[in-house]
């Protein structure tokens, strides 16, 4: 997925009311960009840290700007943009290339299920179950190398793990793909001392059936990308 603008480089002064951050761009001008991430962003809010920016000139936004990208500076990046992660991964799907889902042929984004919830993606195809997809973004790593989930507490992500493994008992399929979008992580785990609840309820989610998937990410400031290496279990290479 590439971004429909180019991005411009910036220094992050602060981010606040979680959705909002002042940021220097390199010309010295002070801006306020949008946020999209309602998590912690634990260690990917600093001060003084080198970001990319969105610009746009829609003139329905108030903002000018939106926050996408972290750079780490030292050849990697994270996505901070909550939405992403949706757009890659929707041509990902349409396009066949997640192998564990690439025998569907429809792709249907944001469908109501549930109690009151839509799922990110459902597929169906001839002669399958269909597959209810739920997508996290993840991006937060507090050790070198591992990427975790959530960086903060999540009742809604706790209520959709419930509402998949429903989907199980219904005689569908139904998948947590954890997408991580960091390219310094190579293995995954989730952050049950952030979310006990959350880690509870995967593990119960998956003992009645919900599959997980793990993939990882191509980043750079011309866009992201999901790639194809995906991981199966706690704690391993993806």
């Amino acid at each position: 997925m590439r971004f429909e603008t180019p991005l411009v480089p910036a220094r992050l002064i602060r981010r606040y009311k979680r959705f909002l951050a002042d940021c220097t761009l390199e010309d010295g001008s002070e801006v306020t960009a949008h946020c999209a991430n309602p998590g912690s962003m634990m260690g990917l809010a600093e001060t003084g840290q080198k970001i990319w920016l969105e610009p746009n000139d829609d003139p329905k936004k108030k903002l000018k700007y939106g926050w996408r990208l972290v750079d780490h500076e030292n050849g990697h990046f994270t996505g901070v943009d909550t939405s992403v992660p949706n757009k890659a991964l929707r041509l990902a799907l349409q396009s066949g290339e997640i192998p564990e889902l690439a025998a569907y042929d429809t792709v249907r984004a944001e469908v109501k299920y549930g109690q009151n919830s839509r799922i990110d993606f459902l597929l169906s195809g001839p002669d399958l179950p269909d597959a209810y997809v739920e997508v996290k973004s993840v991006t937060l790593s507090r050790q070198t190398g591992l990427a975790e989930f959530p960086d903060s507490v999540t009742a809604r992500g706790t209520k959709h793990l419930g509402e998949l493994a429903e989907m199980v008992g219904q005689g569908h399929r139904a998948v947590m793909l954890y997408l991580v979008q960091r390219t310094d992580c190579e293995r995954f785990a989730l952050a049950a001392d952030i979310d006990p609840a959350y880690a509870a309820a995967f593990e119960l989610a998956q003992a009645q059936g919900v599959e997980r998937l793990v993939y990882r990410t191509r980043i750079t400031p011309e866009g992201v990308w999901v790639d194809t290496n995906a991981c199966i279990g706690s704690e391993t290479k993806i």
